[in-house]
């Protein structure tokens, strides 16, 4: 029998959003004075934050729970308000948001300023949509399909900003539902290259092997997305956080595995599921 053949997907794992925050808070780990917190998870990776607590850096949930030391932003943003609550306080405030989600958070507050309804295309509890609605105004409305949307809008003029880890396809289906239902409609498409990179490589990948392993922490919204894309081009798709999850049942009577992982999953994580999977196919 044929030793199984493993593909690992191009782009797969850390982009460079992630790589800086992580700089970021190993750096404020090894020099900054007193205690280093990031408010909320830094990334969505459990590993990775089990790591960073290694280092010394906790967690906090909201700005008042830091009365000292140094406090990290998160890769996906936080609110307006939380931000500027940190700010005024004695506090060293290190900004570790994504530059991409930066750009959403400016487009939005850009929208709304010059009185466009702003619609987000995202997940509504997701943490970098959370922070986009402070800059886009409580009357923002969130959406991952037209179905999340009132059959009446409240303005006909409408502006639209992306969680930067959403898809093109979610996108289209979103500007073709608005589009005809407005006066006007501007939108800024904020998914992030990387983000765009990873889906095509995934989805171009799943369409070649017998089944897919998309590795990352199950609360990514890109790994998720990852998973969804890839389900549709290879049903034998399998999320996971770590090699210890992959069931041996999964690869019967596969040849090809083809392995693709979120923005916030480190090579090591990728590696440790090949090394697991050529045990298997051995």
């Amino acid at each position: 029998m044929s030793p199984l053949v493993i593909r690992v997907s191009d782009s797969a794992g850390f982009c460079w959003g992630v790589e800086r925050a992580l700089e970021v808070a190993r750096r404020a780990a090894a020099d900054a004075p007193g205690p280093v917190n990031t408010l909320g998870p830094l990334i969505h990776n459990p590993g990775v934050i089990v790591e960073l607590q290694r280092r010394g850096i906790g967690m906090i949930s909201s700005p008042g729970e830091a009365t000292e030391g140094t406090v990290i932003l998160r890769s996906h943003g936080v609110p307006r308000e939380m931000k500027e609550q940190l700010c005024a306080a004695d506090l060293q405030v290190l900004d570790a948001t994504c530059r991409f989600v930066t750009s959403a958070q400016e487009k939005a507050a850009g929208l709304r300023a010059e009185g466009y309804l702003v619609v987000i295309l995202g997940e509504r509890d997701h943490p970098e949509v959370l922070a986009l609605r402070s800059y886009a105004g409580e009357d923002s409305l969130v959406a991952e399909t037209p179905a999340d949307l009132p059959e009446e809008l409240p303005s006909l003029r409408v502006g639209m900003v992306v969680q930067t880890t959403q898809s093109r396809e979610r996108l289209s289906e979103l500007v073709a539902y608005l589009a005809p239902r407005t006066r006007e409609l501007l939108v800024h498409n904020t998914i992030c290259n990387a983000t765009e990179q990873r889906q095509t490589a995934a989805t171009a990948m799943a369409r070649e092997v017998d089944v897919v392993i998309v590795v990352g922490g199950r609360n990514s919204g890109n790994t998720r997305r990852l998973a969804e894309l890839c389900a549709v081009e290879q049903p034998r798709t399998y999320h996971v956080e770590s090699a210890d999850e992959i069931d041996p049942m999964w690869l019967r009577d596969a040849r090809v595995v083809g392995i693709t992982a979120g923005a916030s999953t480190p090579a090591d994580q990728i590696e440790t599921v090949v090394r697991r999977l050529r045990e298997i196919g051995s």
